[in-house]
């Protein structure tokens, strides 16, 4: 692998930015013991280097499941918006082929379906008040909770044409399953959004991790001398790295890189939806 596809993550990545300068730190600390072993009072250095044995092994668990449940998270969370897309998707093909919807009934609902993950990206960041495209605020309003208020307004144009006879019940209840999935897929990222790690094994795991690297250098010194500082903040990179990392992938919904591309998947759905409506127009125009 070359040397540059090694250090540029290093310095595009802001995340591995600063966990290599929380390195260097440890590092310069990792000095102090190495500075004591060329003295006349090595004999202080008298941490012995299987401490770290038992010690790594009871770190390595922490990390593994730190990282796994981290990890989880930011899968269902993409799990939840990739079944975001497919539902969205799924409406727009059902409105567009059952019952018998006014053009202004379609064109109304293609807005709602459309603005239903925009909503629910600035509701999951709290920002229904103050990232909200002002296309989309007249939907909402004064709601309490926005997303629900979009698929509200969809289930009142269900029912006013199902109140007007122009769909059947099986219709609607095919029409309904996807509405569910919506306000499904809504709770689910709330839970994760609300839910994090217990705050308890969080601080554990931190106090490990803090507590292997400080007394890691005292205790390696003696049989590494000189490359102790090198190493220690080789280990140290990787190990902040991962509780750094963990941090940043258990709350997905936020602007961190290793965050999901919240922007890019309303867009995909805006097109695939807005694509379905206009093939029905098209569709409709040619006979």
């Amino acid at each position: 692998m070359p040397i540059k596809d090694f250090v540029a993550p290093i310095v595009s990545s802001s995340t591995l930015r600063y966990v290599f300068w929380l390195a260097m730190l440890v590092g310069l600390y990792a000095a102090i013991p190495t500075m004591i072993e060329y003295s006349s009072f090595s004999d202080i250095n008298l941490i012995p280097s299987q401490f770290h044995a038992a010690l790594s092994l009871v770190l390595g668990w922490l990390l593994v499941f730190r990282t796994n449940t981290a990890y989880s998270r930011w899968w269902e969370a993409r799990t939840l918006w990739g079944a975001l897309v497919n539902a969205s998707r799924n409406l727009a093909l059902k409105l567009n082929t059952l019952g018998k919807f006014s053009v202004e009934e379609l064109s109304k609902s293609a807005e709602l379906i459309v603005a239903f993950p925009v909503v629910l990206r600035c509701h999951l960041r709290d920002e229904i008040s103050s990232g909200l495209p002002n296309e989309f605020r007249p939907l909402v309003m004064q709601a309490s909770h926005a997303p629900q208020a979009v698929v509200g307004q969809l289930y009142e144009i269900l029912g006013t044409v199902k109140a007007s006879g122009r769909i059947d019940g099986d219709e609607m209840r095919a029409l309904d399953e996807e509405l569910r999935r919506l306000m499904d897929i809504c709770g689910g990222c709330e839970r994760i959004l609300r839910t994090r790690i217990v705050t308890s094994y969080r601080v554990f795991a931190r106090q490990c991790v803090i507590l292997f690297l400080a007394t890691l250098p005292w205790g390696i010194v003696h049989d590494f001398r000189v490359w102790t500082i090198p190493l220690t903040i080789i280990t140290a990179y990787f190990m902040l790295g991962l509780e750094t990392v963990a941090e940043h992938v258990e709350e997905p919904f936020g602007y961190d890189e290793d965050d999901l591309a919240l922007e890019s998947l309303c867009e995909t759905i805006a097109m695939s939806v807005r694509e379905t409506f206009a093939l029905r127009s098209l569709a409709t125009r040619e006979e």
